[in-house]
């Protein structure tokens, strides 16, 4: 009987984004593919280290241990190694006793041709190229920056996101006109545009998907609500409107909100301590990455080029 990935929220994500292989991609980048290769199957029984991407996955993971009824999430290793390299990635899986049980291992080859054939929801990765050909494929991506595992090996008392606004959740549409025309420019149009539903941007569906699962998952647990969302935006009054009537729109349930103003993420997101954060600015994602989890979201190269 074929296996329905459709029914799950399905992440994918790289083996450097899961594991902390830094070590292993510096041989490769100084010594060349033979080097590595032979560094993995030497130390192929040496357990890898929890990479910046390991918390979320580790948590998301044992909401179907608490939900033994149904299952609800899918995890698919996505990686440029070989099947004889792997081993090592599977070894870790296994002493970290994650419930991970699929992958693509490319050998070399891109990966984000694959991922459709899997229905990812969500694509990380620490390989830049990689991400950008996934959000060409129109799957939510984060491009992983180097930093903090926090979170790894808690008890599961909740699982905690954040998102930035615009190019995240909204299309790049009012960030575009901030850009090219200014702030004045871009406070006028939201203000004109304030009962418009900003367009959906690439974690749009993601958002919805976990909001869904939001209400799924409450009174499983004793105690606060199992997953809790945080936008936080550099908009602040009067262009704030515009997204709490988006969110209305969308009937989606974001628990905590920040309109910041061009004040610094890093300590908002320090106070709210997410597995993982996502953002489009680089300068943002790597505040942010020095206090937690973080990962950026490029834009489509069809924007980028105009």
């Amino acid at each position: 009987m074929t296996y329905d990935l459709t029914n799950y929220l399905v992440i994918g994500i790289s083996s450097r984004a899961l594991f902390d292989l830094s070590k292993e991609n510096e041989i490769y980048e100084k010594q060349g593919l033979e080097a590595y290769c032979r560094y993995q199957l030497e130390h192929e029984n040496d357990i890898l280290q929890p990479g910046t991407g390991f918390a979320l996955i580790e948590a998301m993971l044992k909401i179907n241990q608490i939900d033994s009824d149904n299952r609800h999430i899918e995890v698919v290793i996505v990686s440029r190694n070989s099947a004889d390299t792997s081993l090592r990635i599977s070894n870790s899986i296994d002493s970290y006793k994650l419930d991970i049980t699929r992958a693509a291992f490319t050998g070399g080859e891109p990966v984000a041709k694959y991922l459709n054939a899997f229905d990812v929801d969500l694509f990380l990765s620490a390989t830049e190229e990689d991400v950008q050909a996934a959000v060409e494929s129109h799957v939510a991506s984060g491009l992983i920056y180097g930093g903090p595992s926090k979170n790894q090996g808690q008890a599961l008392q909740q699982i905690r996101i954040a998102f930035d606004g615009d190019a995240v959740l909204f299309s790049e549409e009012s960030e575009m006109i901030y850009q090219k025309q200014g702030l004045d420019a871009f406070i006028q149009h939201e203000q004109l545009n304030a009962e418009l539903p900003l367009p959906e941007g690439p974690f749009a569906k993601l958002l919805k998907t976990l909001s869904y699962l939001q209400f799924q998952l409450d009174g499983l647990i004793d105690g606060p609500t199992l997953i809790r969302t945080a936008l936080v935006t550099a908009r602040n009054s009067p262009a704030h409107e515009r997204v709490i009537r988006t969110l209305r729109a969308w009937n989606v349930r974001v628990d905590e909100t920040f309109f910041l103003g061009g004040v610094a993420k890093d300590q908002v997101l320090a106070a709210f301590s997410p597995h993982i954060f996502f953002d489009d600015q680089h300068r943002h994602c790597d505040e942010a990455s020095k206090v937690v989890p973080t990962a950026r979201v490029p834009y489509p190269k069809k924007e980028t080029a105009e």
